[in-house]
């Protein structure tokens, strides 16, 4: 068996069942698929015992722990060559596995990514969210359309490593905190081959409202001081843009009170923004309404990264 397919599920029996239909469709077909239930109170189980006859298929029940150790108990348990580690609120393309497959043997690699992406049927709140963690205008540069494939640090809702990797690493040491963005880092630094895969690409089918999805946002950029705990190089000067861009918001009212010149500047620069936001999103999705929550989402996304990456540096400065 050549595929292990590791997916934490915690309270999402329906989202799992989506996963699980996607998986069912692979073209490629040496896999086993792996559901850890990590203390949910409302199990998947039922759902599981469904597509048993479809695909081989292992169900762990087990208290909480946090998915980046219920990934690792998963991996612990599996019996192929290679692990693949997705999120239960992800759908795969019919050619997914294959596509994996092939990259992993052409590009000789020990441990891969993938980007993520929204299918034509989602809502347009799903998409425009997509937008934003996608966006070149917004933190999307650094996810999944790097030039140096070689760079990318790979996520927990689309990543995989082979079984060599995992026994080398003994996995995520974080439960839930940016522990993904650990691990790649230590791979790499192990010696091992890690690099983007940009067609081996997911379908992330987040169930957010906005305010979930700044509260999301926030907890991303505190995972990326969490991460600098473990790697203190993991903080990069691009990482910093979207405070940058929360103090450039916060500092409008001081400039248009205080020096009018410089405000008529940053109203240049807030609308030329803008504009590259709603012609970008129109190029992708043709829809007014996308374009709309699209640019809600976007500024969502950046102001509460970009709160989140201070107020946990700040913590580190004085809690260490």
């Amino acid at each position: 068996m050549f595929f292990s397919i590791i997916i934490p599920v915690y309270n999402r029996p329906q989202e799992l069942e989506e996963l699980l239909e996607s998986i069912a469709l692979q073209s490629f077909r040496d896999f086993e698929v792996i559901v850890v239930e990590d203390g949910s109170s409302v199990t998947a189980e039922e759902v599981v015992s469904r597509f048993a006859p479809k695909i081989e298929l292992q169900y762990f029940y087990q208290e909480n722990t946090g998915q980046g150790f219920a990934r690792n108990f998963g991996m612990r348990q599996a019996k192929g060559e290679f692990f693949v580690i997705l999120d239960s609120d992800v759908l795969l393309p019919k050619e997914y596995l294959k596509i994996v497959y092939e990259g992993i043997f052409s590009r000789k690699l020990d441990a891969f990514g993938g980007p993520d992406a929204a299918d034509s049927d989602f809502s347009d709140l799903q998409k425009a969210m997509d937008f934003a963690m996608t966006s070149f205008w917004t933190t999307g540069g650094i996810r999944g359309k790097l030039k140096d494939p070689s760079k990318y640090q790979a996520r927990g809702y689309n990543m995989g490593v082979s079984k060599d990797v995992f026994l080398a690493t003994q996995g995520f040491v974080d439960p839930n905190q940016g522990e993904d963005i650990e691990w790649s880092i230590r791979i790499k630094k192990s010696g091992f081959n890690l690099e983007l895969i940009q067609e081996a690409f997911v379908y992330h089918k987040r169930k957010n409202t906005l305010v979930s999805f700044a509260k999301q946002a926030f907890s991303f950029g505190r995972n990326r001081v969490n991460v600098s705990r473990f790697h203190p190089e993991a903080i990069k000067l691009v990482h910093w843009m979207p405070s940058c861009f929360l103090v450039f918001i916060l500092s409008l009212p001081v400039f248009a009170l205080g020096y009018p010149f410089l405000f008529k500047v940053q109203l240049a620069f807030l609308a030329s923004w803008i504009l590259a936001v709603i012609f970008s999103a129109f190029s992708r999705y043709k829809s007014m309404q996308v374009v709309f929550l699209s640019l809600l989402a976007s500024i969502t996304q950046l102001l509460s990264y970009g709160l989140g990456l201070i107020y946990e540096w700040l913590r580190k400065i004085f809690r260490g």
